[in-house]
Order: structure tokens, then C-alpha cells, then sequence
């Protein structure tokens, strides 16, 4: 299994001291996986129990996973920003009462900054068949703010992504390695947005094809 150094994690987390975030969630999956995954940030169930992509995001990812013969241990799970962002807003109980409760939230450019030299080592060191993008803000940490899931999944890309050269710089570099990326939408957005399923299940049958292609299995 293929784990950060300790002290990536602990300047991940020095980094992003004083955000309004909790708890830090390791990646999870082999050295050389069929697939990188990389997706948004961790949830409350992610940021409870250090795992990423479980609870109900989890299990509609280890269908699509299924439905191309993968399984969590095929492919290594991460995230742009490793630490829970929330915010604190009120939720009314059954009973009518008030109560103060935290919500996930997308990860800023400030946290996603913070936390880049963790997913920079990943992209740097892991050997996968395909990087897959979860959603707009894996997708946009690697190819910049103009890409968008909506224009972009379903199609093979092969370019260089961007990373933190200098840990005192606010803006990114490109790489001089090109990667092999298929953006599709994060598995949690059909609870939203039920009508994405099509489009997310087509996105999978070209991610199993393009892993067919490879004729040899690189991950085994």
C-alpha cells in the first residue's frame, strides 16, 4: 500500500492552521493502482473514521468501480484538499428545535493551496493506469478554473497538470509530464441531480474501455 511521508501530512496540516476544516484523511490504494481517483474533500464520515469515499458516495463509487470489474483495493482514492472543510449553520429537529450543526463545503483555493504538496507527491509517485477527477474541484486542481466536469467528462485527456513548485508560491506551475485524465462527476452528485446517472454510467463504460485498451494490466 502506498502511503505520503509522515512529514507531508504534518505540513499539510501546518499549512492549513486557522482554516475552518477538521481532521486529516490519508489516501488510500496501492503503489501502482488501475485508477487514481481523485476527488473533492472528505466528508463527516470520511473525517470520522480517516477513510475516503465512504457512506453513501462511497457505495455509489463502488458500483461504478464494480460496473468496469474494479474494486476499492484496484485503485488508490484521494482528494484536492485532505482535511474536512465545514461551515457551522442551524438545522431544525423533528421536535422543532434549533440546533447548531457543522456542514461539509467545497474546499477554497486558499485550502487546496494549503494542501497541494499531498496530492503534488501522489501525482508525482504513483504509477496509475488513468487518473479520474471527480467533480469540478479534482478536476479544476489539476487543469486550472476554466475546466468545467459539465464540458469536459467522458473525454480522454492527455496533458500536463498543475503543481506547486515552490511551497511560498500562491500560483501553480505545469508539469513537464503529461497524464492520462478521464473527468466524470463526483458519485455524490446524483443525490442532487438524478438525471446525471446516464451521463455518470457512460463515463464509467469509456473509463473500462479505455482500461481494456491498455491490453496489459500495469496495476497487477
Amino acid at each position: 500500500m502506498f502511503r505520503i511521508p509522515d512529514e507531508i501530512a504534518r505540513l499539510a496540516l501546518e499549512r492549513s492552521e486557522g482554516f475552518q476544516v477538521e481532521g486529516f484523511v490519508q489516501g488510500e490504494g496501492p503503489e501502482s493502482p488501475a485508477i487514481l481517483l481523485i476527488g473533492e474533500a472528505p466528508g463527516e464520515h470520511e473525517g470520522v473514521h480517516g477513510v475516503p469515499f465512504i457512506g453513501r458516495a462511497g457505495n455509489e463509487l463502488m458500483k461504478s468501480l464494480a460496473s468496469v470489474g474494479l474494486s476499492r483495493e484496484d485503485v488508490y482514492m484521494t482528494s484536492a484538499f485532505r482535511s474536512r472543510p465545514y461551515r457551522w449553520g442551524t438545522k431544525k429537529e423533528r421536535d422543532g428545535t434549533l440546533t447548531e450543526r457543522k456542514y461539509n463545503r467545497p474546499p477554497t483555493q486558499k485550502e487546496q493551496l494549503a494542501h497541494a504538496p499531498v496530492l503534488d507527491y501522489e501525482v508525482a509517485n504513483l504509477k496509475p493506469g488513468l487518473i479520474v477527477t471527480l467533480g469540478n474541484v479534482g478536476l479544476q486542481r489539476l487543469l486550472g478554473k476554466h475546466a468545467k466536469v459539465t464540458e469536459l467528462h467522458g473525454q480522454l485527456l492527455t496533458q500536463s497538470v498543475q503543481y506547486l513548485q515552490r511551497l511560498e508560491d500562491k500560483q501553480y506551475s505545469w508539469t513537464e509530464q503529461s497524464y492520462t485524465i478521464l473527468p466524470t462527476f463526483h458519485p455524490a452528485s446524483i443525490f442532487y441531480r438524478p438525471s446525471l446517472r446516464p451521463n455518470l454510467e457512460e463515463d464509467w463504460m469509456r473509463i473500462g474501455e479505455y482500461l481494456q485498451a491498455l491490453h496489459s494490466k500495469p496495476w497487477e
